[in-house]
């Protein structure tokens, strides 16, 4: 409802219509204010109507958005860290890979937001309602023709909301697809028909959630709390528990100990003693710790190590293929001439690992191969890829930065995301790299 010229109504509340430019300088001076440049000023966006502004790319951390009305504007790439957006009307918003890290959402109407790849660590999107007295002395509340905390079918899809708080949202049919939710807070949540395929729920709290209908297929919820969470029709095929996956270790003829023992022996000796060791299909988490250990050779396709902590440690030649590393540590592992085919290493820490070829003779090189692999969210910096192949894979929002790129094959490879020093993909094309996204 129009009051008067720049001025509209939302429920008894005053609201501001600002004009593009209007919104651009407010943000150019909130800038220059984290800059330290004279004349910046802090922004403050609180009761303004922005329906269908675009201040995407901008840094707006810490600014100020309370119950404003910002549906279908465009924030995508903006930098919004511990933004406050109490009660604020963002429906259909454009915040795909926005950093809303620690961000004040409560109350916030995020129906139909698109937030791909959104950084939303810590961040606050419980229940909130703004109220205030009028002439009267009533209490009146600002609402948004929706209920407060509506976020149905906002697509966080890849989104990094790790301890995030959502306790009580409405997310009927959100698409939470591969998203990051470890340790989230999901208490009494309303997340009929959700779509969570991959989702990481490792520490979440589901207690009371609401999951009718919804997909978990392939989903982590290793140590989820999901206490009275009503999941009728839904579907959990493949999910990570803490009850073993696939074959456990107490089902094997010896024990684990010293099956390693004699796979090391074998490895040492060029096969002259000891034996070598099949791991595949096993759930090897019970490990969890085998730093620096040499399980050359070792043969574990389909194996599950989700989490494990494997720093340093040789696996080259290992035949690994489908097997699952996600969130594993495996910084400055020796990974030449591993076969990854088809695994999963979404959030694996991957620094300084060595995926370069494994000399055979003088004449014959076992290059990595990765064709296929999830490789989502992973930390390969200082890595060497050295003639590894990932054609096929999907390398979404990992960090490639510093690594050493050189007749790598990314051919037909999901890399719209993927993050690259600066000047690092004109130096891998030259250096005979294929399938890289132009510089």
């Amino acid at each position: 409802m129009n009051d008067q010229a720049g001025t509209t109504r939302q429920g008894g509340h005053h609201l501001t219509r600002l004009s593009q430019e209007q919104a651009q300088e407010i943000a150019r001076k909130h800038e220059m204010l984290y800059s330290g440049r004279m004349g910046g000023a802090r922004a403050v966006f609180s009761f303004c109507d922005m329906t269908g502004l675009n201040l995407s790319g901008y840094n707006l951390a810490d600014a100020d958005f309370t119950g404003a009305v910002m549906a279908d504007c465009n924030f995508s790439g903006t930098k919004l860290e511990r933004a406050v957006f109490f009660c604020a009307d963002l429906r259909r918003a454009n915040m795909a890979r926005a950093v809303l890290r620690r961000a004040d959402l409560r109350g916030a109407c995020l129906r139909g937001a698109f937030m791909v790849g959104a950084d939303l660590f810590e961040a606050d999107l419980r229940e909130g309602v703004i109220a205030e007295k009028d002439q009267k002395g009533n209490l009146t509340f600002l609402r948004h023709e929706l209920k407060p905390s509506e976020m149905q079918t906002v697509v966080l899809a890849n989104a990094n909301l790790e301890r995030a708080r959502l306790n009580g949202v409405i997310a009927v049919q959100a698409d939470f697809t591969d998203a990051v939710m470890r340790n989230c807070k999901l208490v009494r949540a309303n997340l009929r028909q959700c779509k969570m395929m991959g989702a990481n729920l490792e520490g979440a709290d589901l207690s009371g959630s609401d999951l009718k209908g919804a997909n978990l297929q392939g989903a982590v919820l290793v140590g989820a709390d999901m206490t009275m969470a009503v999941t009728d029709g839904t579907d959990m095929t493949g999910i990570l528990t803490d009850a073993p996956a696939g074959i456990s270790l107490d089902t094997l003829v010896e024990p684990i100990e010293s099956l390693l023992e004699q796979h090391i022996t074998w490895v040492e000796s060029s096969g002259a003693r000891g034996k070598p060791l099949d791991l595949s299909g096993v759930d090897l988490r019970p490990l969890k710790n085998l730093s620096s250990a040499n399980l050359t050779a070792l043969k574990a396709n389909g194996a599950v190590m989700y989490g494990m902590i494997l720093p340093a440690i040789q696996l080259q030649g290992a035949q690994l293929q489908g097997a699952d590393l996600r969130a594993a540590k495996l910084v400055g592992a020796d990974l030449r001439g591993v076969n990854l085919k088809n695994a999963k290493l979404n959030n694996t820490d991957l620094r300084d690992a060595n995926l370069g070829p494994l000399i055979l003779t003088a004449e014959r090189l076992l290059p990595a191969q990765l064709q296929g692999a999830s490789i989502r969210y992973s930390d390969m910096r200082g890595a060497d890829l050295l003639r590894a192949n990932f054609q096929g894979a999907d390398l979404s929002y990992s960090n490639l930065i510093g690594t050493k790129l050189r007749l790598t094959d990314f051919s037909d490879s999901n890399l719209d995301t993927t993050l690259f020093s600066k000047g690092a993909l004109h130096e891998a094309t030259a250096a005979g790299c294929k399938g890289l996204p132009s510089a």
